[in-house]
Formats: C-alpha cells, structure tokens, sequence
C-alpha cells in the first residue's frame, strides 16, 4: 500500500520526467536544426564554388549545350554576315567561287581543288604572321607552284627559299610533305575536316578553315582572333591557354558556325578580330554584335574592367639565351688576286641538320657558345668547327692564306623561345689554286655545305638571321674599304692592325 510520502512524492517524480522528457525532445530539435542549418550552409557553398567554376556555361540550367541562346545565335550570324559581306578586306585568297554552269562538273570540282589549295597555303603562311607580309608571299608562292601537283614537283630546297623571311620555316616544311602526299595518293585534297588532320601538318584549325572555305563544310575554326571574340562576348576570365577552356572556345563556334555559309561565318569572326575587335584598341563603338558583348557590359557597370581584361594575359614563358660564332667565309681563288672587282670570290654555306630549329636551312658557318666569351675564344670555337666539319685549317699555309679576319658586329635575334646572340666575324681567305678545284679536293660526305658567288647569295632565299649576318658584313666593307682596295693592300693593312 503506498504511503502518504508516496502519494506526495510520486507526482513530483512524474512531472520531473515528464520535464526531463520535454527538454530532450528540444535539445534533439535544436540539434536538428542545427544541422538542417550546417547542411544549408554547406550547399550554399557548393553552389556559389559551382557559380564560380562556371565560366562559359555562366547560369545554363544543364550543361555547356547552350551558351547562346537560339535567338542570340540567329541574331549573331545575322549581324556578322551582315558586316563581313559589307566590311571584309580584299585579300587575293578570298577569291570567290565561279558559279557552276550546270554543264561542267569536272571543271567545277578542279576550281573548288584549286581554291582548297590557295586556303591551305594562305592559312598556313598567316599562322604567326601579319597579313600584310603574307600577301606578298603567297602571290610569290601561287604564281610558282599555282597547283598542289606543282608544288609537289618541286624541292624541299626550292620550297625553303622561297619561304625565306616568314620565319617558322617547319610550316613550309609540312605543307610540301602534306602537298606531295595527296599527290601520291590521288592528287584529290580531301573535302573533311576530319580527313584532312590526317594529313601532315594540317591540324584542327588549318582543317577546318579549308574544309569551311572551300568545301562548305559546317565545322568550326578557332584561332587567337577567334579566342579573343568570344572571350569578350562571354565575359570568360579563364585561361585562354587551358586545355579545357580551348575545349569550351571550339564548342562556343561550332554553335555560331552557320551551316548555309560555314566558311563567311567562319572568317567573320577572324575579321572582326583582326580589324575590329583588336587586342589593346577594340572599336567597340563600331562593333556589329556589340550587343552582345558582356565584356562590354561588365565595363560599363564597373569603371574598374575594361573590355582589354578579356580574355585574360597567360604567363608568358620566359625565353631560352643562346649565343653563337658565326663566320662569314669568303674564299679568293688564286686569280682573284688581280681582280679588283672579286668576281671570283665566294662565300661557303652549310645547310643545318634535318630536325630541330631552321632545319635543313643554309647559314654561314656557326659554331655554339656556352655565353658570352671572349673574341680570342670564339675564334678558338670558330676554328675548331672549320677544321673539323669542312676541313678548313686556317692555321696551315698548305693550301691557303688568311687575307682578313675581322670582328665585324654582333646582335641578338629573337625566335618565338629563344633569344639568340650572334657575334659575326669575316674571314677572307686566299686559296691556292682555283676556288673550285681547292674545294672539290677538301669534299666531306658527312657535312652538307656548298659555295656560292656573291651575286647568287645577295638573290638567295636566305633566312632573316643569315640575312643580317650578310648584311652587317658589306656595312662594314663599304666603311672600311669604300674604294674597293685591291686584295693585296687589304692584307698589307690588316697586318698593320
């Protein structure tokens, strides 16, 4: 039987568990909430790091499908087809097609050939090289080899030369080899861009210019001009350079490329790149889809961006030094001793090796330095290499005698990666015997060198380093011998030095 201090104390037990029972029941809320509260927090998180991975996708709901909307598409090849047919420069690669006469279809097809040809050549001289030094080249080149089965009849030596000054010499290269392979297999420039990056030096960009161009294929072209464009319609502040955000610039053409004219949309966008929206001096005031443009946009709602900011400036590598002895060799046959005028005299060359920098290239003699040195230790790298590599010892009176030696110059010359010092010295050698018969006993098999006469060398195809080397060295005849002073008082004043 329970007891009166039962009966008293039992209710206060119960309402103390029952109190105990609510405060857990609270606690277990406030930690749901607090939770519920971290997990919100934690998926705002994620969404505003999403929000800023994004870039071109900016707020599509699904994936990069859809930079552009349809309408804004439509609009856009409107508006640059519009400026292109109105405002494109005149270049003689931008032939038009002749109409069809509905009777020839053999003579159509080798007229749209002819036309892939030109856009091949055009699109590769233009790759790192300003348009207005290509129209001069390319008139040059098609006027020579007008055909695919003309250029693949000539030589590598032929094709090097009158490539000479565009610099990046490796592109004539492979446009030779690629021209001399469609010729052995049909002659017949294939109409595919994904047939034409199988062949040697042709990759997706020069691919899809010629299969847009000339054969009206509805592909894509991405190149700087192109990047730049779309950067700023964009607003897209990722690394232009990044292997993923070159993926998403290809994807944003194809979208724009406009499948009734593939190749005027195409090099729309390259034109309005090059002339209109420029790297530092955009005429955005002048630009046909300036509407569009939210790199222009931010700049107005924020004092502090510029339209230039985009796309953005990547780490530039920083370039490789090398240093080089050059000699300029000018031989002087025995008959040439009388001869005031040097007819006779000439100049050896040695073509460089097959691979790497300028390769199988003529330069004058050169030998490489570990840096800057001494005159005394160039000559010694100098001597070394005549000896050598083209069996010329100047420290033997057998077969010839040192007229002139001098240190004529120096100066750097810039490559894309490095930064090349060249220190220039004239040698004048005078030969025991004719020219051509001293040279013709001292032939090395392993080494390719030729000699040339002045007259051949001032008209060759000469690299624009082996150009200033030339150059410097008749700056400094005509300043120390303006009268043409015969070779035998030459050598008298050059023992006086």
């Amino acid at each position: 039987m329970p007891t009166t201090l039962d009966r008293a104390v039992n209710p206060l037990l119960s309402s103390a568990s029952q109190l105990f029972v609510k405060m857990s029941q609270r606690n277990n809320m406030a930690k749901a909430t607090v939770i519920r509260v971290s997990n919100r927090k934690r998926k705002q998180t994620l969404v505003e790091e999403h929000l800023q991975l994004q870039d071109i996708e900016d707020s599509a709901p699904s994936s990069c499908s859809s930079s552009f909307t349809k309408d804004e598409i439509h609009k856009l090849r409107l508006a640059l087809l519009e400026w292109y047919d109105n405002n494109h420069r005149d270049l003689p690669w931008r032939t038009s097609k002749n109409a069809s006469n509905g009777n020839d279809d053999e003579e159509e097809d080798e007229e749209v050939q002819r036309r892939a040809y030109g856009v091949w050549v055009s699109e590769v001289m233009l790759q790192q090289t300003r348009v207005q030094t290509v129209i001069a080249y390319y008139n040059r080149w098609m006027k020579k080899w007008p055909t695919i089965h003309h250029l693949a009849q000539a030589s590598l030596e032929e094709v090097n030369e009158m490539w000479a000054g565009l610099g990046y010499y490796r592109r004539a290269r492979f446009l030779f080899e690629g021209a001399k392979k469609i010729v052995a297999e049909g002659g017949r420039i294939p109409k595919m861009a994904s047939m034409l990056q199988k062949i040697p030096g042709i990759g997706e960009y020069t691919a899809g210019a010629i299969a847009s161009i000339a054969f009206n294929e509805a592909v894509p072209v991405v190149d700087g001009n192109v990047v730049r464009v779309i950067a700023r319609l964009r607003a897209v502040s990722a690394n232009p350079k990044d292997s993923a955000t070159v993926k998403r610039f290809w994807k944003v053409a194809a979208q724009l490329v406009d499948p009734l004219r593939p190749g005027d949309l195409n090099q729309s966008l390259m034109e309005l790149g090059a002339t209109v929206c420029t790297p530092l001096n955009p005429s955005c005031s002048s630009c046909p889809v300036s509407e569009f443009c939210k790199a222009l946009s931010i700049s107005k709602e924020d004092t502090s961006v510029a339209v230039t900011d985009y796309p953005v400036k990547g780490t530039k590598v920083k370039q490789r030094c090398d240093f080089s002895a050059v000699c300029v060799v000018e031989l002087l046959g025995a008959d040439t001793m009388s001869d005031e005028k040097q007819s006779t005299s000439k100049f050896i060359l040695v073509k460089r090796p097959d691979e790497g920098l300028l390769a199988g290239l003529w330069e004058f003699p050169s030998a490489s330095l570990d840096g800057e040195t001494t005159s005394s230790a160039r000559r010694e790298a100098t001597n070394f290499f005549l000896k050598n590599v083209l069996k010329i010892d100047t420290r033997s009176k057998r077969n010839c005698n040192i007229v002139l030696r001098e240190d004529v110059g120096e100066f750097v010359h810039i490559f894309s990666h490095i930064r090349l010092k060249l220190y220039v010295e004239l040698l004048v050698l005078q030969l025991k015997g004719k020219v051509e018969d001293v040279l013709r006993s001292h032939g090395n098999e392993t080494t390719n060198w030729k000699y040339v006469d002045g007259n051949s060398l001032s008209s060759m195809g000469l690299t624009t380093s082996v150009r200033k080397v030339y150059n410097l060295v008749q700056k400094f005849k005509q300043k120390s011998f303006p009268s043409h002073v015969p070779a035998k008082k030459r050598s008298r004043t050059t023992k006086r030095t």
